[in-house]
């Protein structure tokens, strides 16, 4: 079920808030992920707001290029990315790490085997 959620960074520069649903979160094994141990869940792009910190961003692509992780330039915490769904539709994939109020580990994602794509 979709619920609103604020999160951001650990130093406070980037902010956010997004309308998701938890229940379809996801682990991956890629390269970028699986280090980081991030949890993802995936918000279309209208149900994501950046309330500040835009300045504040840094981007990394890797690999196909095709997903925009977006990191906060002073404490480096990766709250979400932009990418596209194979429809072509944009989302936001955001850490589930970062979200007020959220814990994670209570969670049970599916694992997605990013390393062989």
């Amino acid at each position: 079920m979709e619920q609103h959620y604020s999160g951001g960074c650990q130093c406070g520069a980037v902010a956010f808030e997004v309308d998701v649903d938890l229940d379809g979160c996801v682990t991956c094994n890629c390269s970028r992920c699986q280090p980081m141990g991030v949890v993802l869940a995936f918000a279309p792009r209208d149900k994501f707001k950046l309330l500040k910190g835009d300045d504040n961003l840094t981007e990394y692509r890797f690999n196909r290029k095709i997903i925009a992780h977006q990191f906060c330039k002073t404490c480096g915490v990766q709250g979400f990315s932009y990418g596209a769904m194979p429809d072509g539709s944009a989302i936001a994939a955001i850490n589930v790490n970062t979200l007020e109020g959220v814990d994670p580990r209570a969670l049970t994602p599916n694992q997605f085997d990013g390393r062989s794509t």
